[in-house]
């Protein structure tokens, strides 16, 4: 008998190298191909919404420069690094690699919960792509400047900012990466990788390379957001992520050869490791259905409809309630020790995402406790980042935690159907408040906040007010009047080149 083994063709791999797959191929094309323009029907109102969102998105991580647990994560790797040409990071001093300037530039961002958001069967914040989208335009136009070459504009910013929330916030409509336990910054260093590589110019192949390196680069999880874990990390996950994507791009610009099936190759792609298996009805429906399901074709939809944080630094769940503690907070302000209860009427996803008992451990654990924001709203009227801090937490808690014993959390159907409604798109909550002798407040109830697309005029000016104090954190008078002329110009910022625009956020 022969001591040979008889291998099996059942055990054989075809080895015949596959097509990228059509997901891959879909976002390449949307980036190269789409005009904004000729193709959008609302293109205007999607360049204009853009150029708020940078605005927006700039003063949020301004804000965050107050923070020194934020900005002992900023700065070179490598102490004293000089970077020539190096990417600006706003409010700062710093010149850093790309790579670097991203995480910085995202870490700011993303820092104190406070910009945009896009809610779906996934949720995130399409703006925290700012990170690597302003690093690489910054360097690369201070390259080409030095080579005699012309710089990119700022319109090539606003272009890549809609290009980035679109393929973030499209794929988040109907795919749901929390439900898999995976975060939704896999869709941040997804989008950055396109849109990146589209900066850096790069050849069809080479995108469709770069988005396949960022499908199989393995992607963070949640853990850091939820209880018992909930910690600092959630405030500069999606740094890590956009700068992920500038460095993966880097790689692929070099000549890395991509991997054509990352999405769909049978027990090694994403969908079999890290989606389908997961998704017992996904598991058991033909390959093609087993897939990314896509709501629309990509345009300029999702920042079109972006939702703004205008007076909240909050977790976006949760603004229309506090939005509604502060109205009821003249009529309990005197009656703290009268409160029997506190009703709060929701949506299925704030009650599993923010609603917590228990012990707050630290900042990041608090602005994402649904109970601790409202009874911080109806303790003061207000809810200011500074509200999350150990030392207030310290001072205040046990009034706050008396409070959160006396809430009472409950869902309505009705609003969490109008919250996946793509035509409401709601983020409704109500509160009311009920005290010892029997009396109560009138429920408050308020579906869209007031950064919501339904309310874009009335939030507008609120937004213009939030940019202008942020910027006076950092820049003196006279600076801060020059950004904002220039930012409440259309025109003028579109052909304003981006080293020009960054050399104005310098702090020297």
């Amino acid at each position: 008998m022969s001591t040979t083994s008889t291998i099996s063709s059942a055990t054989v791999e075809s080895n015949v190298r596959p097509e990228y797959d059509l997901e891959i191929q879909k976002i390449a094309d949307y980036v190269i191909n789409y005009s904004i323009d000729n193709d959008s029907p609302n293109s205007a109102d999607a360049w204009q919404t853009a150029r708020y969102c940078l605005m927006d998105t700039i003063g949020c991580g301004l804000l965050a420069l107050r923070f020194p647990e934020c900005t002992k994560h900023l700065g070179p790797n490598c102490a004293d690094q000089i970077t020539p040409n190096g990417s600006r990071v706003p409010g700062t001093s710093y010149r850093l690699d790309p790579v670097k300037a991203a995480f910085d530039i995202g870490c700011i961002v993303r820092w104190l919960d406070y910009n945009d958001t896009w809610l779906a069967a996934e949720w995130g914040h399409p703006s925290d792509n700012l990170g690597g989208i302003l690093a690489v335009a910054d360097f690369i136009s201070q390259q080409n400047i030095s080579k005699g070459h012309s710089p990119l504009k700022m319109r090539d910013v606003l272009e890549a900012m809609i290009m980035a929330h679109e393929i973030q916030g499209v794929i988040a409509l109907e795919n749901s990466f929390n439900r898999v336990g995976l975060d939704h910054v896999f869709l941040v260093k997804l989008a950055s990788t396109a849109v990146v590589a589209k900066l850096y110019n790069l050849p069809p192949e080479r995108i469709m390379a770069a988005i396949s390196q960022a499908l199989v680069d393995g992607q963070a999880l949640r853990t850091y957001r939820h209880a018992p874990n909930a910690g600092s990390r959630k405030s500069w996950a999606a740094g890590d992520a956009t700068s992920r994507a500038v460095r993966l791009v880097d790689i692929t610009s070099r000549g890395e050869m991509g991997i054509p099936g990352a999405l769909s190759a049978p027990q090694w792609g994403f969908y079999d490791v890290l989606f389908s298996h997961t998704n017992k009805d996904l598991a058991t429906k033909p390959e093609a259905e087993r897939r990314f399901s896509f709501q629309r074709e990509f345009g300029s939809y999702v920042m079109e409809n972006i939702l703004f944080k205008l007076s909240f630094p909050a977790e976006f769940h949760a603004q229309t309630a506090c939005e509604a503690a502060v109205i009821l907070y003249p009529q309990v302000e005197d009656r703290i020790d009268e409160i029997d209860k506190i009703v709060l009427t929701t949506h299925e996803s704030a009650i599993r995402i923010i609603s917590k008992k228990g012990t707050l451990n630290n900042p990041a654990d608090r602005d994402h406790c649904l109970q601790y924001m409202v009874a911080v709203a109806l303790l003061t009227g207000d809810l200011m980042a500074e509200n999350y801090e150990d030392d207030y937490h310290a001072q205040h808690h046990l009034l706050i935690d008396a409070l959160r014993r006396k809430m009472q959390v409950i869902e309505d159907e009705g609003y969490s159907k109008d919250y996946h409604d793509p035509n409401k798109r709601s983020i409704a909550n109500a509160i009311q408040v009920f005290f010892t002798d029997g009396s109560s407040t009138d429920k408050v109830a308020i579906e869209y906040p007031i950064g919501h697309k339904r309310r874009r005029s009335e939030g507008i000016p609120v937004l213009q007010a939030k940019f202008q104090s942020s910027l006076a954190t950092r820049f003196v008078e006279g600076r801060c009047q020059e950004i904002i002329a220039l930012c409440d110009d259309q025109v003028a910022l579109e052909q304003t080149p981006v080293n020009e625009f960054m050399d104005k956020f310098v702090i020297n």
